[in-house]
């Protein structure tokens, strides 16, 4: 058997009708799990499951908009009275509504923020990880970002959001490690989605940027989506609390 095998695994990814979810929902569905494709829009769902199941691997299409509680709920008890229960939970739906200094974000888009991309994840585990340590242990992945780890001039409150995944995972790994379930984060750097198209669709961002990268390009949604299938299988089973950053070299060289 791989250590990369999946077989039979019910995984949840958020966000995953397009960029870095997709690519990792897409590419834990060819390990032989039984993904369930979740964002705001049911018919992005349902066409993404489509063409898994077409590839001849399991999806299912469950729309939800993480912003609501109720919503999150409605996901998770979705997930397991069709497929069973959560093995592995993918974090990785986020939003960021504002582009500029701190000094002059609304308060609203800084609530939201918060709430989002913070909020969401938290309530998801609380709704997720007590099945996976009954069951006898699990994964968690939050896909967060090299913002977390950088001062920023441009996304204050994404970046704040996107430290605050990486010690939700160093908490919630020392909670529940004796229960088997691993908490981890991905912090990928400037990636070709459309989340990040503000960023790579400008030439001047793009040059600085690249110009900062050893490897002189940005990434692909596919290159962030091996670490995910990575700590989602065995080849994972002793990483736990960690943030894999992902980045081109971007963070050692600039």
């Amino acid at each position: 058997m791989s250590l990369f095998d999946l077989t039979g695994k019910v995984v949840l990814v958020t966000g995953s009708t397009k960029g870095i979810g997709q690519a990792i929902a897409t590419r834990m569905a060819e390990q032989g799990a039984r993904v369930v494709i979740s964002s705001r829009n049911q018919d992005a769902c349902d066409e993404v499951a489509a063409g898994i199941r077409a590839a001849g691997h399991e999806a299912i299409a469950i729309a939800c908009n993480i912003n609501y509680k109720e919503q999150l709920q409605k996901l998770v008890d979705q997930t397991r009275s069709q497929l069973g229960t959560i093995d592995v939970l993918v974090c990785n739906a986020a939003l960021n509504p504002y582009f500029g200094p701190s000094q002059t974000i609304p308060d609203e888009s800084f609530d939201k923020v918060m709430h989002a991309n913070i909020g969401s994840v938290h309530r998801l585990c609380q709704l997720v990880i007590p099945d996976m340590a009954a069951k006898g242990g699990g994964a968690v992945i939050i896909v967060s970002s090299i913002g977390g780890l950088k001062g920023t001039e441009s996304l204050g409150a994404y970046a704040i959001s996107k430290a605050a995944d990486m010690q939700i995972a160093r908490n919630l790994a020392v909670e529940w490690g004796p229960k088997n379930v691993r908490v981890n984060c991905i912090a990928p750097g400037l990636v070709r989605t459309d989340f990040a198209k503000a960023l790579w669709d400008n030439p001047k961002i793009y040059e600085a940027t690249v110009a900062k990268y050893p490897l002189r390009r940005i990434g692909e949604p596919d290159e962030i989506a091996g670490a995910a299938v990575f700590l989602a299988s065995s080849g994972g089973s002793f990483t736990t609390g960690q943030t894999i950053v992902i980045d081109g070299g971007g963070t050692i060289a600039s």
